[in-house]
């Protein structure tokens, strides 16, 4: 039995060392640091700073047969010994790949190869790991391309099949390549189909914007998210069907909200549910040097997910929330700034400062 599983996008991470801000012209020679290879994508991110934060977990992705597959599982194994080993392999389809380009102070980009993510489907989650967690946490249909063709018949087919088990349910997105396929889904239909069957819904504010007003999104451009925005957005979320949902919002920190009378919430619901019903709110960052914002967005999945099962307030699951992405984010990579929860703590005990950002 674990006590969460986290299924869904996994890839292998190249990122380029980079020692000063660099920019990118045809024809031109940039010379870089050394490469880290870490996993990137939620089952790698999630999972794994769930595993440093002393959580039970599992993960369920897919990875080819070849050179990139094998390194994913040994970064996995680093981590802790077994948590590959829900990995399923595929002979016929290559392992997915990410080259993040991270600039000290900047926000990440990526050059990606969905890979074997395209073919993963309901079905690579079997009923018999399903049975045996609390929690199921699925991350980036967006990136898959069998989970959200057919208005996402896969994704609301598994979790549907998790709800009917007694599983609580948990999911995360990310914003697809918007000249690409994935872009053009209705997503706004697909959320009407899959968050009846969602406790937990954990987007970022970009993400929730892109899916419920494309168009507004698009007029929006780069400007940031105000906050009012945000709480309209969440509220439609809500209505929808999500019983808890919490959004990213960058610099501005984590909104969480939820309904005011849950459903059937499954095995994770929290002793302290009452606490959580009607909930409103609004947690700043703590202030950190920032090496990379890679993964930063899953730390902080895993810090909410794990203040969840641990029947943390809502207010504390929040500040657990923000803590863990904010170490997330003094790494290069996702997961080796990530602390125990105890050493985490211990850093708010101490007057761990936050950032004070109006909107």
């Amino acid at each position: 039995m674990v006590d969460a599983l986290v299924a869904g996008h996994i890839c292998l991470d190249i990122i380029p060392g980079f020692e000063s801000r660099v920019t990118f012209d045809p024809g031109r020679l940039i010379e870089v640091g050394a490469a880290q290879l870490s996993t990137g994508g939620v089952v790698s991110n999630t999972g794994q700073a769930l595993h440093r934060l002393g959580v039970i977990t599992g993960l369920c992705g897919k990875i080819g047969d070849d050179l990139f597959g094998k390194a994913v599982c040994e970064v996995l194994e680093r981590t802790g010994s077994g948590l590959s080993a829900g990995m399923a392999v595929s002979d016929q389809d290559s392992t997915s790949y990410s080259v993040v380009i991270s600039l000290t102070g900047e926000d990440r980009m990526f050059l990606h190869y969905p890979g074997c993510n395209d073919t993963f489907t309901s079905a690579d989650v079997s009923d018999d790991r399903i049975r045996r967690t609390r929690l199921m946490h699925f991350g980036y249909p967006t990136l898959m391309a069998k989970m959200h063709e057919d208005g996402g018949r896969e994704l609301v087919s598994l979790f549907k099949r998790a709800k009917d088990l007694g599983v609580t349910t948990s999911l995360d997105m990310s914003l697809p390549d918007l000249s690409g396929a994935a872009a053009q889904a209705n997503w706004y239909q697909i959320l009407e189909q899959v968050l009846p069957y969602t406790d937990l819904f954990l987007p970022n504010a970009e993400e929730l914007f892109f899916m419920l007003e494309r168009e507004g999104f698009l007029d929006h451009g780069r400007q940031p998210i105000p906050k009012m925005k945000i709480e309209e957005l969440t509220e439609r979320a809500l209505t929808m069907g999500a019983q808890v949902v919490g959004v990213k919002a960058g610099t501005l920190g984590l909104y969480l909200a939820a309904r005011s009378e849950f459903g059937d919430i499954g095995h994770a619901l929290p002793i302290n549910a009452s606490e959580w019903r009607g909930c409103r709110v609004w947690t700043p960052c703590f202030a950190v040097d920032v090496a990379g914002t890679t993964g930063a967005g899953d730390a902080t999945v895993a810090g909410l997910l794990m203040g969840w099962l641990h029947s943390f307030c809502p207010e504390d699951a929040a500040r657990a929330a923000v803590a863990v992405g904010a170490c997330s984010c003094e790494g290069h990579d996702a997961i080796s700034g990530i602390r125990s929860w105890a050493e985490t703590e211990e850093r708010i005990q101490k007057g761990w400062p936050t950032l004070t950002v109006t909107a």
